[in-house]
């Protein structure tokens, strides 16, 4: 009787430690209407780019030498894409991409995805055509993904970095 007494409390002290130390359901840090103020930041910096709209872009930006945009670079010695970082890389680097001719960028906005990381930090996906005649790049309509992480400063959300990568095409299928 005792060892059964004592093998029930044992049973039962490890299931309460095991139930204790489990991750408690995590709550997402940002409400919908903080999302949602999100997602309308992203409209506006994809109509700004659309319009080269420089200097209301440059506002978009958290203004620190941490920002960082990776994009298609012009230069060798940089490879074919790189980071930009700080204010005036970025700022240079979007005014190059701009005045090099016709730049239209068209989000998927169905697949457009905005999550909070923290309360705040947050991040958003999308899936994009981009039109460009930048570094080599023929102007055709290309597909892309956007990956930005966005930082409260103050009561407004700042692009904190600026995420641009092709998507390679299919590969042929072997037959």
């Amino acid at each position: 009787m005792y060892k059964t007494l004592l093998v029930t409390i044992t049973a039962s002290a490890l299931a309460t430690g095991a139930v204790a130390a489990a991750p408690a359901v995590r709550k997402e840090p940002l409400d919908a209407a903080t999302l949602s103020a999100i997602k309308s930041k992203f409209g506006m910096l994809m109509e700004l780019a659309n319009n080269h709209d420089f200097t209301a872009l440059h506002g978009m930006f958290w203004q620190s030498p941490s920002t960082l945009l990776v994009a298609k670079s012009a230069i060798p010695s940089e490879g074919n894409w790189a980071g930009f970082w700080g204010n005036e890389a970025v700022d240079q680097k979007l005014h190059d991409i701009g005045s090099s001719g016709p730049v239209v960028l068209e989000p998927d906005y169905s697949k457009l995805r905005v999550v909070g990381l923290t309360r705040d930090v947050a991040e958003s996906y999308v899936p994009m055509n981009i039109t460009v005649s930048y570094a080599g790049q023929d102007g055709t309509a290309r597909p892309f993904l956007m990956i930005i992480n966005w930082l409260r400063v103050g009561k407004d959300w700042k692009v904190a970095s600026e995420i641009i990568l092709p998507v390679p095409p299919v590969p042929a299928a072997k037959g």
